[in-house]
């Protein structure tokens, strides 16, 4: 019979994996051979993480280590396969991918903040335009523009926001 579930740790095993499943998905993904194959390790790597989750101190990086291994087991099992890579470069790829997935996390900060600088109207603008299903050309009709100055304007924002983002960077590299 297993142990009871305390549900206050179920609620923040839960919380934790979604805020984390997808960048998980796609660090397994790029280690594998195939999509079925991440498939099959990340269900794997979800049961293994609840049944040790009361260990876990820092959730993201032990579940990025938990992945690796899981994903280099997966690996070992399937060796007879010539298209599988070995320990060593799978270990190098996974070393990259969580610098890699760090980097664009303190990009996204640095956007977030970057947004927030900007004057109300044209965060909300920007934010507008690049919202999914968005048509730059009935933006453009609601907001009395033609197309053209539409995008001659995002582009001064964008220019805006990639200035902040490069400065915001360099001061936290400085820090």
């Amino acid at each position: 019979m297993s142990p009871p579930v305390d549900d206050a740790q179920h609620s923040q095993f839960l919380r934790l994996f979604a805020a984390n499943e997808a960048a998980l998905h796609t660090f397994v993904r790029s280690l594998l051979p195939s999509r079925q194959a991440a498939a099959d390790v990340m269900q794997e790597v979800a049961v293994v993480l609840w049944q040790k989750f009361s260990a876990a101190d820092k959730f993201r990086p032990w579940a990025f280590g938990v992945a690796r291994n899981m994903a280099l087991r997966h690996l070992r099992s399937h060796a007879r396969d010539r298209h599988d890579f070995d320990d060593d470069l799978v270990n190098r790829l996974a070393d990259e991918a969580i610098t890699m997935e760090q980097r664009h996390l303190t990009q996204r900060e640095a956007l977030a903040g970057c947004l927030q600088k900007l004057p109300a109207m044209q965060r909300e603008l920007a934010l507008a335009a690049y919202t999914k299903g968005t048509r730059m050309d009935a933006l453009a009709a609601q907001r009395g523009q033609t197309p053209m100055a539409l995008y001659k304007l995002l582009q001064r924002i964008r220019q805006a926001l990639l200035e902040c983002v490069r400065r915001t960077l360099t001061q936290e590299e400085l820090s």
